[in-house]
């Protein structure tokens, strides 16, 4: 299986110039102190511990890994358990220090979201801001590093650029393949096949997908592109030409000049918008930017802040991408203003795709954060006040309760609708701060509400805390397993192993063996709980479908402008994303009836907890224990004096080998979750493609028709029966998976720690000296978790005993 190749490599690797090549070069001191500019001094000095531990254990692993290079280079066979080790030190001195935490803001147009990056960075008008035009227009995605100017890496659609044959010669180079495909769509799109009346025409030039369409045509080839068909777009010559590369890179010394740069690639325009710029003119062929800012004081390294449009996107790669990055994301911070908060379908399908990304992606918190809360107009708020008694003085001390109220029902509001759809222990529900209230311009003006009070420092604070949470958890990890190689390579050339002493391994694998058969059982039981919930789904889907699909089709003022979107969502296989318009999915809508269901237990299925239950990991971690327990009894019973090093290469390898399970399952989640709706969008993909032809007279209602008659006919055929058994297959794939790389790895790692044929044994390099220095680094992960919290208590003692910050004084 394809997905096996994600986990850790367990198993001996054949040696090549890979095994012999020098690892990556440690960071600079003056770079690594340049990543905690942007944390408290307290934070610092834990972060400072935790690097000093993570770069002398990497230092360790650096000069092992040369002496077991040097040991064996001239030999002509290697022994497969010191490729084995020296495969898994290489792995070690490489891997990131942390995988970057992705905070996704999800919000409509003019929700404030690009405005928000800009105060969090520290930059006012960095990232355009909502103005006369439509704004940011594909993902931006913002990181600080160690570089020494601001940097923008602009990636176009296509992984690969090349000339392509016209009539006269070698015509401009394009971003192709991808380009390509949409374009064959858009110009299907705007294509008609008989003339219209002026009224009729006006009519469909109304439509959003034409407009999009044309907009999108226009900026790439100029006025009348529209009326061109495919062949000769393929044949016309852009208005500027566009790089042969596929990613432009812009560089800047300070953040304007970057943003004057950057604007017109990530700003989309109107379609009568005029300008020379290259870039306003290629927004339609790129893909994602990412912004790199120079040694931020206040976005730590590690962090990437991503700027997510709410509705997707037209083209395939654009709405894949931003489906993924969705998914990626750890944090969802959904975005909404104080105007549209309370209401609307647009903020309630924001929510919604946010908590789908908890069910299948890597989302473990999930915030509401309200902009622009400086906007209250006193004499109405005043009139229509319907809480306590306090008299309201100042336009600030409204907007602070208004505030404080709207954290209080959105957070009740929110907490309800987690509960729904996610297990009332899901660690989302157990964040603190599910609400934020936040006041951009208050931020730069601080006219009304001081800098503490528009919030922006606390979502400062929360980064910070995650990015040090995860530090802290990666080093302790890190430090540990590099530990355990440590002692491993250490007791290869210890001169008391008399040569008779052998690891017996034969009960430990029919115990191995006994186990796995329990997990396969437990991954049985887990997956059984969602077999109910997704027949009643069915059921429940098989009567509502009708009513569904007829409120996605039929629009409050009749067919006008939905003509050519309703071809859009057809030539999309019953899926459109505009800049413009709410996302429309036909085959999710009809399979919610079924989500509805199987939600809570989906969540369930991959959540931690204690080993009972739906949960998964829990049984996996129980599995883990259970082996590292045997392996330290028969070290006890059979007196390891000798080999007690293998108990602990063995307890070790357990860990790491299970450890690598749970990054496989999350990425197999999404799979499994979306095959309810991957499998109804290809059974309806004929009457998509059918209704996709339809022109003329009332090609609108055609097309409804036929949509309407292929979804009655695949149901009655079983379509949604054939969705279950899909996710059921689905579950059986991930469970058979896990096995496999279970038995496999736990295997080989037994017969490499056998001293029997070429096993583990090897006269090495003297290793003692980076032995004896990882045993100290490994004891003092405990004093630097200690001295963490004691800093901690001691700020924490100091902000109580401090004055509290007041806002500006007021009349």
């Amino acid at each position: 299986m394809a997905e096996m190749e994600d986990f850790v490599g367990q198993e001996p690797q054949p040696v090549d110039d890979d095994l012999f090549k020098e690892p990556m070069k440690k960071r600079r001191r003056s770079d690594r102190d340049q990543r905690f500019r942007a944390f408290p001094s307290v934070e610092q000095s834990a972060l400072k511990e935790y690097e000093k531990l993570e770069s002398r254990t990497r230092r360790v692993l650096s000069n092992t890994y040369q002496k077991l290079i040097q040991s064996v280079f001239l030999d002509d066979s290697i022994p497969n358990g010191v490729k084995y080790l020296i495969n898994r030190l290489l792995a070690l001195i490489e891997k990131p220090s942390v995988d970057p935490i992705y905070i996704g803001l999800f919000g409509s147009t003019g929700a404030g979201k690009s405005s928000l990056i800009n105060a969090i960075i520290q930059q006012a008008m960095f990232l355009p801001v909502s103005g006369e035009s439509i704004c940011t227009s594909c993902i931006v995605q913002v990181s600080s590093g160690c570089c020494e100017q601001y940097e923008a890496k602009i990636h176009l659609l296509s992984d690969q650029c090349f000339w392509y044959l016209c009539p006269k010669g070698l015509g401009p180079p394009m971003p192709w393949q991808e380009w390509k495909e949409e374009l064959k769509n858009l110009t299907k799109l705007l294509h008609r096949t008989e003339e219209l009346s002026r009224e009729e025409a006006d009519v469909w030039d109304r439509d959003e997908a034409v407009e999009e369409a044309i907009c999108k045509l226009q900026m790439l080839y100029g006025r009348g592109a529209e009326r061109k068909n495919y062949e000769e777009l393929l044949r016309a010559k852009p208005k500027r030409k566009i790089p042969t590369s596929r990613i432009i890179t812009l560089k800047a010394d300070e953040a304007e000049e970057l943003s004057v740069k950057l604007d017109p690639y990530i700003r989309t325009k109107r379609r009568d918008w005029d300008e020379g710029s290259a870039g306003a003119q290629m927004w339609p062929l790129i893909k994602h930017v990412e912004v790199t800012l120079p040694k931020s004081e206040l976005i730590p390294e590690g962090v990437v802040l991503v700027d997510i449009p709410g509705t997707g996107d037209f083209n395939n790669k654009r709405d894949e991408m931003w489906k993924k990055t969705i998914d990626k994301c750890s944090v969802i911070w959904v975005i909404s203003d104080i105007e549209r908060v309370s209401g609307g379908r647009a903020h309630e399908d924001l929510l919604n795709e946010s908590i789908k990304a908890c069910q299948r992606g890597f989302c473990r918190d999930i915030a509401l954060v309200v902009t622009k809360t400086d906007k209250l107009h006193l004499p109405e708020y005043l009139r229509e006040r319907k809480v306590g008694n306090q008299v309201i003085q100042s336009q600030r001390e409204a907007i602070l309760e208004r505030n404080e109220m709207i954290k209080l029902q959105r957070n009740r509001i929110l907490k309800e609708k987690l509960k729904r759809k996610l297990l009332t222990d899901s660690k989302v529900l157990e964040a603190s701060d599910l609400v934020y209230t936040v006041s951009t311009q208050e931020y730069w003006q601080q006219a009304l509400l001081a800098e503490e009070e528009t919030e922006i420092p606390k979502l400062r604070e929360y980064i910070r805390k995650r990015l040090l949470d995860k530090k802290r958890r990666m080093v302790t990890k890190y430090v540990t397993e590099a530990f355990g190689l440590l002692l491993l390579t250490d007791s290869f050339n210890c001169t008391e192993n008399p040569p008779n002493e052998y690891l017996h391994v034969s009960g430990l694998r029919r115990f191995v063996e006994e186990k796995v058969q329990l997990l396969e059982k437990a991954m049985d039981q887990c997956f059984a709980h969602i077999a109910r919930p997704l027949q009643e789904g069915v059921r429940r889907a098989r009567t509502s479908y009708r009513r569904i699909l007829g409120a996605c089709l039929v629009r409050s003022r009749g067919n006008q402008g939905f003509h050519q979107t309703l071809k859009a969502v057809c030539l999309k296989n019953g899926v459109y994303a505009s800049r413009t318009l709410a996302r429309i999915d036909l085959n999710e809508a009809i399979t919610q009836p079924i989500y509805d269901q199987i939600d809570p237990v989906f969540g369930g299925i991959f959540r931690a907890g204690p080993p009972t239950g739906s949960a998964l990991m829990p049984h996996i971690d129980a599995f883990k224990h259970s082996l590292q327990e045997k392996m330290t009894e028969i070290g006890i019973r059979n007196g390891w004096k000798y080999d007690s090093y293998k108990k602990s290469f063995l307890i070790q390898e357990i860990s790491a080998i299970l450890g690598g399970l749970e990054g496989h399952i999350l990425r197999r989640k999404r799979r499994i979750y979306e095959s309810l709706s991957t499998s109804v969008q290809r059974d309806l993909q004929p009457c998509y493609e059918e209704a996709a032809q339809i022109t003329g007279r009332k090609a609108c209602e055609r097309m409804k028709d036929v949509i309407r008659r292929g979804v009655d006919r695949q149901v009655a055929e079983g379509m949604f029966e054939r969705a279950q058994e899909r996710m059921q297959h689905q579950f059986q794939q991930l469970k058979n998976g896990v096995t496999e790389k279970v038995k496999g790895s736990i295997a080989t790692m037994l017969t490499l720690a056998s001293s029997q044929g070429d096993g583990l044994y090897k006269e090495l390099a003297d290793v003692k000296s980076e032995y004896r220095e990882m045993e100290k680094l490994h004891r003092s992960l405990r004093e630097v978790a200690e001295n963490a919290v004691l800093r901690r208590g001691m700020q924490d003692f100091l902000m109580r005993m401090s004055p509290s910050k007041a806002g500006p004084p007021r009349t």
